[in-house]
Order: C-alpha cells, then structure tokens, then sequence
C-alpha cells in the first residue's frame, strides 16, 4: 500500500473528519465567547467597579513615568503589567462559568428528554421471552 494510499485512508475517516468540523466550529464558538465576555460582560463589570480598568495598571521597571499608557510605557522600557494579567484572569474565570453554565444546561436538556422506543425486534424478543417463563 503506497503512502499516498495510506494517508488518503486515514484523513477521510470518521474520526479525523469529526476532529475538523470539531476544531473550526470550536475555534469560531471560542470568537463568539471571547466577545461575550470582552465586549458584553467586562464593560458592566467595569461600570459596576467605578469604570475600573486593571489593563492600564504595572509597575515601570526601567524609571519612566506613570503617567504613561501602558503600551507606550512598554516602548519606553520594560513594565511589570500586573494589571493586564488581573484582566486577563477576570476573563478566565468569566468564560469557564460560562461554558460551566452552557454544559450544564445541555446535560441539564439531555436527561430531560424522553427515552426512545426500543426496535420492533427487541419488542418481538422480549414478548417472547415472556410468554417463555409463564
């Protein structure tokens, strides 16, 4: 079996095709709960914190001044941005109760619905193993 072969096998089975449609449809699920939390959830947050913005909070680590934005701090030098990293947790934790809320949900729909109706062969099968130990 030549390798072309081979690879042509494996990359139209089942499982490889699932992980693609899994991968792109996670990477555009992943866009819209990025914006979600980005463009939805931390603007109240920030509200309800007093306009609260952490992403502009570090530490100049080469003397410069304060008073600077943090991007143009960085150009001037290195910065401890701890602020950023807060920012960056706070949106961590706001996805993962997220997606927790959304699983729990689809479990929550998964057990709700009815069990379906068994085979007419099974039926036939179990009628008959009935009537067998009468």
């Amino acid at each position: 079996m030549s390798m072309l072969q081979e690879f042509k096998e494996f990359a139209v089975k089942g499982n490889v095709m699932d992980l693609a449609v899994g991968v792109i449809i996670g990477g555009a699920f992943g866009k819209i709960v990025d914006s979600v939390v980005g463009d939805l959830i931390m603007p109240l947050v920030g509200k309800v914190l007093g306009g609260l913005d952490f992403s502009s909070y570090y530490i100049p680590l080469s003397g410069q001044d304060y008073g600077l934005p943090l991007a143009e701090a960085k150009k001037a030098g290195a910065v401890f941005a701890y602020g950023n990293f807060i920012t960056v947790s706070l949106n961590f934790v706001i996805l993962a109760f997220i997606i927790f809320m959304m699983v729990k949900q689809m479990n929550r729909l998964r057990r709700a619905a009815p069990p379906a109706e068994p085979p007419e062969g099974i039926v036939l099968l179990r009628e008959i193993r009935d009537s067998l130990k009468r």
